[in-house]
């Protein structure tokens, strides 16, 4: 029979659940201050609040797009004009994830930190006024970023029934970074782009590492071929190092290659590369990396963009011509190749593919999205929403992130709702929000138009049109293959393994289709890494944990042949051989 209360015995029910639903609505407020000691004048930026249970790790310390999983709750809010000795109150207004707001948090012991992401104001030359995170020479790394302004830890204990108000003081600043110097090798370029500091209202500086050949000095009359190797924000050149491995460096594990010790792998790995560098018969050459990072990411994807300004052309045109005349390039198409994985694959096919007379070879592992019928898993032209599959009754979290077992540690909500806690506006600086602002065009207010909705992962298809006609690698070859045919034929390489951890190998098999359907044939070369993860480039003799230390020299026999077949007459094969 049913059961049937009284109106006395119902209303303290009633009354029971009201107080237990406010209690677990309650939470904790954090209010956030820096004294004028830290900085004297009103910020801007992004309030980054940290709170994590692991108690032994400065929280800000364990923040990694590419582990989620290793990540504490994160919350974030914008400041505008937050004074010295002014309070900033965070409450459950700031956006959060994992948990999506601070009345989310379980009970138990947390330490928790904050951080000012620091916002400059830029006047654009196309009037627009941003308020944007200048790099400050450590790779658009807030955590890191000099001028930042952070918190010491504090530890907590959180009560939901017993909300209190946590008060953070961010009286500690980012020290600079320290320069790398010149050496005997490697020499480091900076020059100011008339270009960029035209678009962005204020000077912009971009420049580059450069590995010199053994000889360089004793061979005034050498001049040499040249390879731009594209990538994140290098701090200095990579995988070269004079000196023979540490014996004191204490082994690292890592939990990307599943290796221990695998710092003195790397270390061992760039000294080997400097004894083949430096050997009898090894071919003389040039060696790049670009230092191009900006407000909104660690580097500019080398492209023109609406966003970002013309990257492409102040790398292409001001930037590699002034490399080459200081150090003695041959500065001719024929001589010049690319190379790159992930960003750096993406980076080497646009620069072949959007300046196709200026190199003669790209090398392209593990690209980002090449085709966006595979934007990682969201086909940006069928599909509605960035986030989910939906069904008649039924929904499925797309995935983000996986690894060498193919298990599923992220999906593309939990990657967007992170970069949305540490920027709104595309300013996180993590990789989808710099897919926006590169790919995108403009929006309303200025900032870059969103191709989905961070909230709700809505795809909107007029900015999927734009997207394709400006960035689509796939779609751009197919469609101009006409023109592009004499210029690109023979120079496209393609590498992925088939495990990629942020699932870019479909993205190639979409890329692949269209280029072996292309008449004349683009004569290139696409391959796929058995079980490989990110980012295979191309060696199927060698681990990934090595082959990705080999990017100066893997390529080396197919350039040269290359070199050898296509170099025109009188062109000079000799100079740089010695």
């Amino acid at each position: 029979m049913p059961l049937r209360f009284g109106p006395a015995l119902f209303a303290a029910l009633l009354a029971l659940l009201v107080t237990t639903a406010g209690q677990a609505r309650a939470a904790e407020t954090f209010a956030a201050s820096f004294p004028a000691t830290a900085v004297s004048t009103p910020l801007d930026g992004r309030l980054i609040l940290l709170v994590s249970r692991d108690l032994n790790r400065e929280p800000k310390s364990h923040v990694a797009p590419n582990a989620p999983l290793d990540a504490p709750y994160m919350f974030g809010q914008t400041v505008d004009g937050w004074a010295p000795d002014a309070t900033v109150i965070m409450g459950d207004g700031a956006f959060g994830w994992p948990a999506r707001a601070l009345s989310g948090l379980p009970e138990g012991d947390y330490l928790v930190q904050a951080v000012l992401n620091r916002y400059e104001t830029y006047h654009l030359a196309d009037g627009r006024i941003l308020k944007l995170p200048p790099d400050q020479g450590e790779g658009q790394q807030w955590a890191s970023k000099p001028g930042n302004l952070f918190s010491r830890p504090v530890r907590i204990h959180l009560d939901p029934a017993h909300p209190e108000t946590v008060r953070l003081v961010l009286d500690q600043v980012v020290g600079p970074v320290t320069p790398p110097a010149d050496s005997e090798f490697v020499r480091h370029v900076s020059m100011r782009s008339a270009l960029l500091s035209k678009f962005w209202g204020r000077d912009v500086y971009i420049g580059a590492h450069v590995l010199l050949p053994a000889g360089f000095a004793t061979h005034p009359a050498a001049h040499y071929p040249l390879m731009v190797f594209h990538g994140h924000f290098p701090a200095d050149i990579s995988e070269f190092r004079t000196t023979p491995p540490d014996p004191d460096l204490a082994p690292v594990y890592s939990d990307r290659f599943h290796l221990a010790g695998y710092n003195r792998i790397e270390q061992q790995e760039a000294y080997a590369f400097y004894q083949r560098w430096i050997s009898a018969k090894f071919p003389r050459f040039l060696v790049i990396e670009i230092a191009h990072a900006n407000p909104y990411f660690d580097d500019s994807y080398a492209v023109n963009s609406a966003n970002l300004g013309p990257y492409g052309d102040a790398i292409n045109t001001e930037l590699i011509p002034e490399i080459e005349k200081r150090f003695r390039g041959l500065a001719q198409g024929w001589a010049r190749f690319t190379y790159g994985g992930s960003t750096g694959g993406w980076e080497a096919l646009a620069t072949q593919v959007f300046y196709p007379d200026m190199y003669n070879g790209a090398f392209a592992a593990c690209p980002d999205p090449i085709d966006f019928r595979a934007y990682t898993l969201i086909n940006l032209y069928a599909d509605d929403n960035a986030y989910a599959l939906k069904g008649e009754a039924s929904r499925v979290e797309r995935p983000a992130f996986r690894n060498y077992l193919g298990e599923v540690t992220a999906t593309q909500r939990d990657m967007n709702y992170m970069e949305l806690v540490q920027g709104d506006h595309s300013r996180s600086g993590q990789q989808y929000d710099i897919w926006q602002a590169v790919f995108g065009p403009a929006g309303a207010d200025g900032y870059p138009r969103p191709v989905f909705d961070k909230l709700t992962g809505k795809i909107d298809h007029d900015t999927v049109a734009y997207w394709r006609d400006h960035y689509d690698l796939s779609w751009i070859i197919q469609r101009d293959w006409a023109s592009l045919a004499p210029k690109l034929k023979g120079k496209i390489h393609v590498y992925v393994g088939n495990g990629d951890n942020y699932y870019l190998t479909d993205s190639v098999y979409f890329a692949q289709d269209r280029l072996e359907s292309l008449k004349p044939a683009y004569d290139g070369e696409v391959a796929y890494g058995d079980r490989a993860e990110h980012c295979w480039n191309g060696d199927p003799t060698q681990p990934n944990a090595y082959s990705r230390l080999h990017y100066n020299t893997q390529y080396l026999p197919k350039i040269l042949d290359r070199i050898a077949r296509s170099a025109p007459p009188g062109a000079d094969l000799t100079s740089w051989r010695y």
